[in-house]
């Protein structure tokens, strides 16, 4: 990535206008063009202003930075393969792809910048009451009459404040306001879905698909309301069997996390249980008496006994802890097998790591997708799939793809293209549904349909930065 749209992208993330507009006048000068270039922005380019200058909403001005930069360094939409192309000199092609970088990072930035007088100085939702989002969703399709129609999908916009309704066939239709970037998210046979924000867990009516409640973190030393991978808040959240609890994982972004229970009864939390860094995933046992963290910036799974409150680690690591932090080869996603309890993590398409959790030991099983690997679910049926994002080593590991794999060990890998986040599966086990949120950059606003039968695919636009997902 070019230094300086890193800079700027890292500096959006943040909110921070002071180093925006440092990391914009480097970026200018660096690429030749005018010094005076950032005053002279046409800020209707932006397409924030007007409402956001008058009203002050640099929350919307923030993420339209965000989201602008990440397509100057993503590439070209895939819908711009499909236009037709005019020939032109290699000398004159990249004069233009130089100054179209400039024009989109000079936009980008001044999307921010208009924020600037407001950003971070919002009250922020209300804890309780419900709430709608003000914006439509980006396609929008005919909303339903009456309550929400099953094989609806429910997914999590981490880039924005939303969870956005789809139609499987026709795309969204209809968006609730949660809470900043909401991460996970997880529905009971009530209805009503547990979404973890980096403000507290949002409970949201699915049927009326409105927010019912905002409930906030007892953990402390989140850190700012932020966007990004590494942004203080809930990531993995699930219920008990019986529905009565939901548990969130709980990124303290300066040292271990927290495995929070809450109460879905009272909407309170309940307890507090440290776990290891970062919990990207939370799962429950089938008979519900210990819940698993898995903690991706530790390589283990803190298990909660629920009845004692005891907890314990087991390392997860079939590549070694080589490298800390900055180690690609860390634990994700996991999911619990219903025929014997075991958590099966799937580890970079070659290794799936199989625990007990009862024991602590693990056996190793091959894979063949050879790529880095996020989410996963088990069908009923006992099939897992996986979500592979692309490679770690573009000349030695496989693109992304999404893995089925029978019980029987069976495997088909069906490529997918760009990165992906998270997957679920309709009722009829027959179609995947793939999120291209992903954590790191080159994300896209969309998801993927995985027809599991004859391994075809097509795409559905969905709201900002798509991580969650769910079948209502």
């Amino acid at each position: 990535m070019n230094p300086h749209h890193r800079a700027l992208l890292e500096a959006a993330a943040l909110g921070d206008c002071d180093a925006v507009r440092s990391a914009l006048d480097d970026h200018v000068a660096a690429a030749g063009a005018d010094p005076d270039a950032r005053d002279d922005i046409p800020w209707a380019a932006t397409g924030v202003t007007g409402g956001v200058a008058t009203n002050g909403d640099g929350a919307l001005a923030h993420r339209k930075a965000v989201e602008l930069l990440s397509t100057t360094e993503a590439g070209p939409d895939p819908a711009d393969r499909q236009r037709p192309h005019h020939p032109t000199t290699p000398h004159r092609a990249g004069r233009a792809r130089a100054a179209r970088g400039i024009v989109l990072t000079l936009v980008s930035a001044a999307a921010l910048l208009v924020g600037c007088t407001s950003a971070g100085t919002s009250d922020g939702p209300a804890a309780e009451g419900s709430s709608r989002s003000a914006s439509a969703p980006a396609t929008p399709g005919a909303e339903p009459a009456g309550t929400t129609p099953e094989g609806t999908l429910l997914v999590a916009d981490f880039g924005a404040d939303t969870v956005t309704f789809v139609d499987p066939d026709k795309g969204p239709f209809d968006s609730a306001k949660v809470g900043e970037a909401p991460y996970g998210l997880v529905v009971g046979e009530d209805g009503r879905a547990w979404v973890a924000t980096a403000e507290g867990v949002a409970v949201v009516d699915t049927h009326r698909r409105e927010r019912l409640d905002l409930i906030p973190y007892e953990t402390a030393n989140l850190g700012p309301v932020t966007h990004g991978e590494y942004r203080g808040g809930g990531m993995g959240i699930a219920l008990a069997p019986d529905g009565e609890h939901a548990y969130v994982g709980v990124n303290v972004p300066s040292g271990n996390g927290a495995l929070e229970t809450i109460d879905t009864t009272t909407r309170e939390v309940t307890g507090t249980t440290e776990v290891g860094r970062r919990p990207f995933d939370v799962d429950v046992s089938g008979d519900g008496r210990e819940v698993y963290a898995t903690n991706h910036d530790s390589f283990d799974v803190t298990v909660l006994d629920v009845r004692s409150g005891d907890t314990r680690r087991i390392e997860v690591a079939p590549y070694g802890t080589e490298g800390g932090l900055g180690s690609w080869l860390k634990p994700h996603y996991a999911a619990v097998r219903p025929s014997d309890g075991k958590l099966l993590l799937p580890f970079e398409g070659e290794r799936l790591v199989v625990l007990d959790p009862a024991t602590g030991r693990s056996a190793i099983e091959r894979m063949t997708a050879d790529t880095h690997q996020h989410g996963v679910t088990l069908t009923p049926g006992g099939t897992l799939l996986a979500v592979g994002t692309g490679p770690i080593d573009p000349s030695d590991d496989e693109g992304p793809s999404l893995t089925v794999r029978t019980e029987d060990d069976g495997e088909k890998v069906i490529p997918l293209e760009g990165p992906h986040e998270d997957v679920a599966v309709s009722a009829d086990e027959r179609t995947a549904y793939v999120t291209g949120g992903f954590t790191r950059d080159g994300y896209w606003n969309g998801i993927t349909v995985v027809d599991l039968t004859d391994g075809g695919t097509r795409r559905l636009p969905t709201g900002e930065r798509p991580l969650g997902i769910v079948v209502l």
